[in-house]
């Protein structure tokens, strides 16, 4: 009777194992499905109007709670403040930022609560791509570099072409277009950004 206890038993826990291991391994294009829904729901729940990027590249600008799409990049870019002179190669950028993960609602990195620290990024455009790189003077913190690594993300940059400094932009990201770790994880991120030219 102990072996048959045992062994229903035993039986009972692979099941539950095998059950989570299926749960967990979905594929890559189930993932993304995933955040192609995530990112909808956003949009949908915050009563985000969406606009093409050809009809915002006539100003540049959006109205309130309206976002341009670029489908390109699936990038959505709202301007709260267009700034001034637009960036340059090797202009460093210095960003207040606040990162929300959009799959699940929280906030998982900003550094607008500490005002000792301003993230930074050396900023390169080619003819053909634009790229950054963050980096980190002493007595200074850097969010963004200790989380993800020195590349900035796309979706951090795409702005930078239509904006400048002084701005205040709010960005949907998806993962393609995110840090390593989005990447990674098939995970889109809303943020909000300021940029000031140093």
């Amino acid at each position: 009777m102990k072996k048959l206890t045992l062994l229903l038993f035993s039986l009972l826990v692979l099941g539950l194992a095998f059950q989570s291991c299926s749960n967990s391994t979905k594929t890559y294009a189930e993932k993304q499905a995933d955040e192609e829904k995530a990112i909808k729901d956003f949009i949908k729940t915050k009563n985000i109007k969406v606009i093409s990027s050809d009809e915002f590249l006539k100003d540049t600008t959006t109205a309130e709670n309206e976002y341009a799409f670029f489908s390109n990049e699936g990038i959505y870019l709202h301007v709260d403040k267009k700034g001034g002179t637009l960036p340059k190669t090797n202009d460093v950028i210095l960003t207040r930022f606040l990162e929300i993960n959009i799959a699940t609602g929280d906030s998982t990195l900003s550094n607008y609560y500490d005002n000792t620290s301003i993230d930074q990024f050396r900023y390169t455009k080619t003819s053909t791509s634009t790229y950054g790189q963050f980096f980190m003077e002493q007595s200074q913190k850097a969010y963004m570099l200790t989380a993800y690594g020195s590349a900035v993300p796309a979706g951090w940059l795409l702005p930078l072409l239509y904006v400048g400094d002084g701005a205040k932009i709010k960005v949907l990201v998806p993962s393609a277009q995110g840090h390593s770790t989005a990447q990674q994880y098939v995970t889109p991120y809303f943020y909000e950004i300021e940029y000031k030219i140093y």
